[in-house]
């Protein structure tokens, strides 16, 4: 049987959450009241949960090579397109049809989570995120955040941590 989450609300139930469940990882969902005028989702995220933004990291899908590739990268930085084909083996990135994004993962922009998605995509973590014991990423839609360990996150998702963000 598996090990139930120590710290998880129940009410959330996204496509993430529901991963995080059946692996038996422990996490914490975080719900804040979504603010469509605010200029960025990630910054927006770290600022209603009262953490620094280089522990909130925000998930981008991009195409590498013709192939869809998710980046996650803390809202501090930006993202790094070349490092991040470099992670992956390839030799041009680009930022993804934001169209394609969300039919691709299931999730909306500003809600994309690395976990749960619909099709599974190679996934880079940036390495910042193992000099934190926990990192937040979306759960899944606009308003709801994940806190988990990066070992946990990188294991679900088959990530390959590397310096993808710049400053």
């Amino acid at each position: 049987m598996a090990k139930k989450p120590k710290k998880q609300q129940q009410s959330a139930g996204t496509p993430a959450t529901v991963a995080l469940t059946a692996a038996g990882v422990d996490f914490t969902v975080h719900a804040y009241d979504h603010d469509p005028s605010h200029p960025s989702y990630g910054e927006e995220a770290a600022e209603a949960m009262g953490l620094s933004p280089d522990r909130v990291f925000k998930t981008l899908v991009a195409d590498v090579d013709g192939a869809l590739t998710v980046a996650v990268v803390p809202v501090a930085g930006s993202l790094d397109l070349k490092a991040l084909a470099s992670a992956v083996g390839g030799k041009r990135a680009a930022m993804a049809d934001p169209t394609l994004a969300e039919r691709t993962t299931g999730y909306v922009r500003g809600g994309i989570s690395p976990l749960g998605q619909r099709k599974k995509l190679p996934t880079v973590l940036d390495a910042s995120a193992s000099t934190h014991p926990t990192i937040c990423v979306s759960a899944g839609r606009r308003g709801l955040e994940v806190e988990l360990s990066p070992t946990d996150l990188a294991g679900l998702t088959g990530a390959v941590l590397s310096k993808i963000a710049r400053a």
